[in-house]
Protein backbone atom coordinates (compact mmCIF):
# COMPACT_ATOMS: atom_id res chain seq x y z
CA UNK A 1 0.00 0.00 0.00
CA UNK A 2 1.62 3.24 -0.92
CA UNK A 3 2.17 5.90 1.56
CA UNK A 4 -0.65 8.49 0.47
CA UNK A 5 -3.46 5.71 0.03
CA UNK A 6 -1.82 5.13 4.11
CA UNK A 7 -2.69 8.32 5.00
CA UNK A 8 -6.21 8.89 2.89
CA UNK A 9 -7.00 6.11 4.77
CA UNK A 10 -6.33 7.28 8.59
CA UNK A 11 -7.97 10.50 7.79
CA UNK A 12 -11.17 8.50 6.75
CA UNK A 13 -10.85 6.45 9.93
CA UNK A 14 -9.90 9.85 12.21
CA UNK A 15 -13.12 11.91 10.63
CA UNK A 16 -15.29 8.58 11.71
CA UNK A 17 -14.14 8.43 14.96
CA UNK A 18 -13.60 11.97 15.75
CA UNK A 19 -17.22 12.20 15.18
CA UNK A 20 -18.20 9.34 17.26
CA UNK A 21 -19.69 7.85 14.99
CA UNK A 22 -19.72 3.77 14.56
CA UNK A 23 -18.37 2.10 11.50
CA UNK A 24 -20.89 -0.23 10.59
CA UNK A 25 -23.13 2.47 11.15
CA UNK A 26 -21.67 4.38 7.70
CA UNK A 27 -21.48 1.68 6.18
CA UNK A 28 -24.80 1.21 6.38
CA UNK A 29 -25.95 4.89 5.76
CA UNK A 30 -23.28 4.36 2.27
CA UNK A 31 -24.97 1.07 1.22
CA UNK A 32 -21.93 -0.68 1.18
CA UNK A 33 -20.70 -3.99 3.51
CA UNK A 34 -19.44 -3.30 6.68
CA UNK A 35 -15.97 -5.19 5.41
CA UNK A 36 -15.62 -3.07 2.24
CA UNK A 37 -15.98 0.12 4.57
CA UNK A 38 -13.07 -1.66 6.91
CA UNK A 39 -10.87 -2.13 3.64
CA UNK A 40 -11.58 1.74 3.19
CA UNK A 41 -10.04 2.76 6.80
CA UNK A 42 -7.14 -0.01 6.23
CA UNK A 43 -6.07 1.26 2.73
CA UNK A 44 -6.68 -2.63 1.94
CA UNK A 45 -8.84 -1.25 -1.44
CA UNK A 46 -9.35 1.37 -4.72
CA UNK A 47 -11.39 3.70 -2.96
CA UNK A 48 -13.82 5.21 -5.07
CA UNK A 49 -13.95 9.09 -5.24
CA UNK A 50 -17.85 9.08 -5.58
CA UNK A 51 -17.21 7.45 -1.52
CA UNK A 52 -15.28 10.10 -0.39
CA UNK A 53 -17.49 12.97 -2.22
CA UNK A 54 -20.34 11.31 -0.21
CA UNK A 55 -18.02 10.65 3.06
CA UNK A 56 -17.00 14.47 3.25
CA UNK A 57 -20.49 15.68 2.29
CA UNK A 58 -21.46 13.27 5.33
CA UNK A 59 -19.17 15.28 8.06
CA UNK A 60 -19.40 18.40 6.46
CA UNK A 61 -16.06 18.15 5.63
CA UNK A 62 -13.86 19.69 2.78
CA UNK A 63 -12.59 17.24 0.21
CA UNK A 64 -9.59 18.51 -0.57
CA UNK A 65 -8.39 18.49 2.93
CA UNK A 66 -9.72 14.57 3.04
CA UNK A 67 -7.85 13.49 0.26
CA UNK A 68 -4.43 16.01 0.93
CA UNK A 69 -4.49 16.40 4.59
CA UNK A 70 -4.53 20.05 3.69
CA UNK A 71 -7.24 22.87 3.54
CA UNK A 72 -8.23 24.54 0.72
CA UNK A 73 -7.39 28.64 0.75
CA UNK A 74 -8.99 30.52 -1.45
CA UNK A 75 -12.27 32.65 -1.76
CA UNK A 76 -11.95 34.52 -4.98
CA UNK A 77 -10.79 32.24 -7.45
CA UNK A 78 -8.63 29.01 -8.10
CA UNK A 79 -6.72 28.50 -11.22
CA UNK A 80 -4.86 24.99 -11.67
CA UNK A 81 -2.48 25.17 -14.42
CA UNK A 82 -2.94 22.29 -17.10
CA UNK A 83 -1.35 19.03 -15.94
CA UNK A 84 -1.05 20.49 -11.84
CA UNK A 85 -4.49 19.35 -10.27
CA UNK A 86 -4.88 17.44 -7.29
CA UNK A 87 -3.88 13.59 -8.22
CA UNK A 88 -6.95 11.56 -6.97
CA UNK A 89 -5.71 8.14 -8.02
CA UNK A 90 -7.79 6.09 -5.71
CA UNK A 91 -9.46 3.06 -8.08
CA UNK A 92 -7.18 1.65 -10.80
CA UNK A 93 -10.01 1.86 -13.13
CA UNK A 94 -9.89 5.63 -12.97
CA UNK A 95 -7.13 8.29 -13.01
CA UNK A 96 -8.74 11.43 -11.01
CA UNK A 97 -7.04 15.26 -11.61
CA UNK A 98 -9.35 17.68 -8.90
CA UNK A 99 -9.49 20.93 -11.06
CA UNK A 100 -10.65 23.01 -7.76
CA UNK A 101 -8.91 21.56 -5.09
CA UNK A 102 -8.20 24.96 -3.16
CA UNK A 103 -11.35 26.90 -3.50
CA UNK A 104 -12.66 27.16 0.01
CA UNK A 105 -16.74 25.96 -0.27
CA UNK A 106 -17.09 24.20 -3.06
CA UNK A 107 -20.60 23.60 -4.48
CA UNK A 108 -19.69 21.38 -6.96
CA UNK A 109 -16.74 18.74 -7.65
CA UNK A 110 -14.70 19.50 -11.20
CA UNK A 111 -12.53 16.84 -12.45
CA UNK A 112 -10.40 15.60 -15.17
CA UNK A 113 -10.51 11.80 -15.62
CA UNK A 114 -8.74 9.04 -17.76
CA UNK A 115 -9.96 5.73 -18.54
CA UNK A 116 -8.01 3.48 -20.41
CA UNK A 117 -9.29 0.81 -22.19
CA UNK A 118 -10.29 -3.16 -21.38
CA UNK A 119 -10.54 -6.36 -23.24
CA UNK A 120 -13.24 -6.15 -25.88
CA UNK A 121 -16.65 -7.65 -23.99
CA UNK A 122 -15.09 -6.78 -20.38
CA UNK A 123 -17.74 -5.87 -17.68
CA UNK A 124 -17.65 -2.48 -16.83
CA UNK A 125 -16.72 -1.65 -13.40
CA UNK A 126 -19.60 0.41 -11.53
CA UNK A 127 -20.41 2.54 -8.49
CA UNK A 128 -22.71 5.10 -7.71
CA UNK A 129 -22.86 8.21 -5.13
CA UNK A 130 -25.40 11.15 -4.21
CA UNK A 131 -25.79 14.11 -6.31
CA UNK A 132 -25.50 14.88 -9.88
CA UNK A 133 -23.21 14.29 -12.51
CA UNK A 134 -22.14 15.87 -15.91
CA UNK A 135 -19.00 13.93 -18.12
CA UNK A 136 -17.97 15.67 -21.59
CA UNK A 137 -15.22 13.95 -23.56
CA UNK A 138 -12.18 15.93 -24.06
CA UNK A 139 -10.15 13.15 -25.67
CA UNK A 140 -11.22 9.82 -27.27
CA UNK A 141 -14.06 7.75 -26.98
CA UNK A 142 -15.76 5.89 -24.16
CA UNK A 143 -18.60 3.91 -23.42
CA UNK A 144 -20.34 4.66 -20.00
CA UNK A 145 -23.46 2.60 -18.47
CA UNK A 146 -25.59 4.04 -16.62
CA UNK A 147 -28.26 2.14 -14.80
CA UNK A 148 -28.31 -0.68 -17.26
CA UNK A 149 -28.30 1.71 -20.43
CA UNK A 150 -25.07 1.96 -22.73
CA UNK A 151 -23.98 4.99 -24.30
CA UNK A 152 -21.05 6.05 -26.80
CA UNK A 153 -19.81 9.34 -26.45
CA UNK A 154 -16.89 10.53 -28.78
CA UNK A 155 -14.77 13.80 -28.07
CA UNK A 156 -17.10 16.88 -27.61
CA UNK A 157 -20.34 14.54 -26.72
CA UNK A 158 -21.63 14.94 -23.20
CA UNK A 159 -23.99 13.36 -20.41
CA UNK A 160 -25.76 14.16 -17.67
CA UNK A 161 -27.28 11.91 -15.27
CA UNK A 162 -28.19 11.00 -11.54
CA UNK A 163 -24.73 9.92 -10.05
CA UNK A 164 -27.59 7.76 -7.34
CA UNK A 165 -27.50 4.81 -10.71
CA UNK A 166 -25.07 3.04 -10.98
CA UNK A 167 -22.41 3.92 -13.38
CA UNK A 168 -19.12 3.38 -15.08
CA UNK A 169 -16.90 4.11 -17.98
CA UNK A 170 -14.17 2.38 -20.32
CA UNK A 171 -12.16 3.72 -22.89
CA UNK A 172 -13.18 2.61 -26.63
CA UNK A 173 -10.84 2.30 -29.88
CA UNK A 174 -7.73 0.49 -28.00
CA UNK A 175 -6.59 4.46 -26.66
CA UNK A 176 -7.30 5.97 -23.48
CA UNK A 177 -10.25 8.26 -22.92
CA UNK A 178 -9.80 11.95 -20.84
CA UNK A 179 -12.95 13.13 -20.00
CA UNK A 180 -14.04 16.29 -17.91
CA UNK A 181 -16.36 15.04 -14.39
CA UNK A 182 -18.53 17.86 -12.84
CA UNK A 183 -19.85 16.01 -9.76
CA UNK A 184 -22.65 17.75 -7.41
Amino acid sequence: MSEPIKQLAARIKELRESNNVPLGTLAREFGIPKETYEKYESGGTDIPVGFLYELSNRFNFDLTALLTGQSPRLHTYCVVRKGRGVGVDRRKDYKYQSLAYNFISRKMEPFVVKVDPVAEGSKISVNSHPGQEFDYVLEGSMRIAIAGHDVILNEGDSVYFDAGLDHGMVALGGKSCQFLAVIS
